[in-house]
């Protein structure tokens, strides 16, 4: 079923971002035009690389990061949660660092519960709080988080949530998260492509997940499961399928919308979309719609930052990603070769 898109639909998403998007998975014009600045990008990346590639920072305990190479949501989070859970389930006694993307707050790191604000901390943390109640720091220099961390918390291994870019942090396992969708677009830099390092940076990764649809053998296929609403307001749960037939507005603030909206559509559904950039703070406003359609829909991402607003027409759909039982397994091998300093 065709999206049903009023005319405020991306009313927040500025017009920039959607000429590159139609540069970098498109093949629109412009591309170009934007090549000398993605030398530049690709000097002042390779000179940042050059500088930590000796890093040995010792660390109490393994580090796991989960990235991507792309701009753009592909299922970070939602992996960072799932592998958190393997582990609880394994034995080990795992902890999340992650940057705080839209955070306010003036201090950092910050340590990260189901109840921080999310404009403080920013709403992925607060999310994966929601789902692992397992120790979470947020902050942009990760050695300080993992220091702080460890020094307030028993940890085994620390999951990071993003942050392959950030060369400072040393990392015993790194996977990589593409978007099975839009792949790796035309396979440029920034801004002349999505890429935030070249494609080769996928060798250096131990595992490869595929967010879809996966042409690739030796990668891993990663699917959501999300079939019931939880109201925001009450808690109540129902089942996606109580809603077919009726006109909802959908809305969301993540990197990839069509995702969501496609996931709801599937069970029947009939949406009036709005689409906010990622990691959007919402306001009271912006779920204030003038017909007279009342359920209003959107991502549990979302929802953190709606609950203080929220009403009783307002639902949100959380998932779980559902991976090949060989990921779990291949994890676990090379996390046994890689023991804590201590525990």
């Amino acid at each position: 079923m065709a999206n049903k898109q009023n005319n405020d639909s991306h009313k927040n998403t500025s017009k920039l971002q959607q000429w590159l998007e139609n540069i970098w998975y498109n093949n629109g014009s412009g591309r170009f035009l934007l090549m000398p600045l993605t030398a530049l990008y690709c000097t002042v990346n390779s000179f940042q690389r050059h500088i930590y590639r000796n890093n040995n920072t010792p660390l109490p305990c393994p580090v796991i990061v989960v990235g991507n190479i792309t701009v753009g949501g592909t299922g970070k989070t939602p992996l960072t949660v799932h592998i958190v859970k393997l582990l609880q389930k394994a034995g080990y006694k795992p902890a999340i660092i992650t940057r705080g993307y839209g955070g306010k707050a003036t201090i950092w790191p910050q340590s990260v519960t189901a109840k921080s604000n999310p404009q403080l901390v920013g709403d992925e943390a607060v999310l994966m709080a929601n789902q692992t109640q397992v120790p979470i720091y947020a902050g942009a220099d990760r050695l300080q988080s993992i220091k702080q961390l460890t020094k307030e918390h028993d940890c085994d291994v620390i999951v990071s949530d993003d942050g392959m870019q950030h060369y400072k942090l040393p990392r015993d396992i790194q996977i990589a998260v593409i978007d099975g969708e839009r792949q790796l677009g035309n396979g440029y830099c920034l801004p002349a492509g999505p890429l935030r390092e070249k494609k080769e940076r996928l060798e250096a990764c131990d595992l490869i997940v595929v967010n879809g649809k996966n042409n690739h053998k030796d990668w891993h296929t990663m699917s959501f499961k999300g079939d019931v609403l939880v109201n925001l307001l009450t808690a109540e749960e129902k089942p996606l399928d109580r809603f077919v037939g009726q006109k909802c507005h959908a809305l969301t603030g993540i990197g990839n919308p069509q995702r969501f909206f496609s996931s709801i559509e599937k069970h029947g559904l009939e949406l009036i979309t709005h689409s906010f950039p990622d990691h959007h703070d919402f306001i009271k406003s912006d779920l204030d719609f003038s017909d007279n359609v009342d359920t209003i829909l959107m991502t549990e991402k979302d929802a953190v930052k709606c609950k203080a607003f929220a009403t009783e027409n307002h639902w949100y759909l959380p998932v779980s990603a559902k991976l090949d039982e060989s990921f779990d397994n291949q994890l676990l091998i090379l996390l046994k070769a890689h023991p804590p300093t201590f525990t």
